[in-house]
């Protein structure tokens, strides 16, 4: 399929979200549902703290995976890491079209795009292996509930299903990926196919350098698992706005399971419309009614907006000294060859 019609995909289950999210709010109520947000009041800026913080916690954990003399400031990743989120809450791609893009940024900023992408890769198997163990926590924390036995074994089947995937994720950054691709490339032909094998060698020894750097590679895993553990206070902030006596375990429960919801609706653009219909049925389990629970997904998509909206601005205007950069260059080469 062609990049236009994976756009227009895109597009396509990006509105179905959208409708989705409008038909759970007249299912639930709409005077119901805007009270519950109403209620939430100065809330919503705590969340978008919280937000900020999680973000630049991720930001933190991707830039220990440079290496040391890092070509990137501590302040740019966490920049970088607001753009790649920007990109993925609130563009109709799917919710890795950020990551891909960030990839791209770094380049703009010096950084050798072989490195680039190879940090990326990493990144984004910690986010999923620390997002792995936030939901094990989650589900752990169900069964000392001793509350909803389905929702346990549906999200003890789902983490069965990703540790192997997460397996090959990593076997496939290793040796043995490596010759694999190598030797698929190898079946092609062309000139561009030699350039293409360089690129990906080039990738794979910034994975070796990566890897061999244990200290570098646990640094980045116990930041993300703090990120991922901050999240809670959303959900947290939120429900006790509203008057509901929520846990800091039946938080931990809630945000941890939505985001394996999120996670397992990776190529929904924003996971919309599932990540509404998976906070109904969590928020469920502690009584929570779907008003609220739906005012809880709003809240957090209020969030979206509030990080993303300026993270978009600032790939504008990063995109933009680019193509000043290069207009300038290319108007600077003309005129020496003129004068020659």
């Amino acid at each position: 399929m062609r990049m236009g019609g994976l756009k227009h995909v895109g597009v396509a289950v990006w509105c179905a979200g959208i409708v989705a999210c409008i038909a759970l709010s007249v299912w639930s109520g709409l005077d119901d549902v805007g009270n519950a947000l109403a209620s939430v009041g100065s809330g919503m800026l705590g969340v978008a703290l919280t937000r900020a913080a999680t973000v630049s916690t991720a930001g933190a954990g991707w830039w220990l995976l440079f290496p040391v003399g890092r070509p990137l400031r501590l302040r740019t990743a966490i920049l970088l890491r607001f753009v790649r989120e920007g990109i993925n809450a609130l563009l109709p791609l799917t919710q890795v079209g950020g990551d891909i893009i960030g990839a791209r940024l770094l380049t703009f900023l010096a950084v050798p795009g072989p490195l680039g992408a190879a940090t990326i890769i990493v990144d984004v198997l910690l986010q999923a292996v620390t997002l792995f163990l936030f939901v094990a926590l989650g589900i752990m924390t169900v069964v000392a509930f001793g509350t909803d036995t389905t929702v346990v074994g549906a999200a003890a089947t789902s983490l069965a299903v990703a540790a192997p995937t997460l397996g090959v994720f990593y076997l496939a950054q290793r040796r043995g990926g490596h010759r694999l691709l190598h030797f698929m490339l190898s079946c092609l032909k062309g000139d561009s196919n030699w350039r293409l094998l360089g690129t990906v060698d080039a990738v794979y020894q910034n994975l070796s350098v990566i890897y061999a750097r244990r200290s570098g590679l646990a640094a980045s895993g116990a930041v993300h698992m703090i990120g991922w553990l901050v999240g809670v206070a959303e959900v947290l902030i939120v429900l006790r706005c509203m008057g509901l006596p929520v846990t800091v375990g039946e938080a931990l429960v809630i945000e941890s399971l939505v985001q394996a919801i999120r996670g397992a609706a990776f190529a929904v653009p924003s996971a919309l419309g599932a990540q509404e219909a998976g906070l109904i049925l969590l928020c469920g389990i502690f009584q929570v009614p779907p008003d609220q629970a739906l005012a809880l997904s709003f809240v957090k998509r209020a969030a979206d907006v509030v990080i993303g909206v300026p993270s978009l601005v600032a790939l504008q205007i990063l995109e933009g000294k680019r193509f000043t950069a290069n207009h300038s260059g290319r108007a600077g080469q003309s005129q020496n060859v003129t004068r020659s």
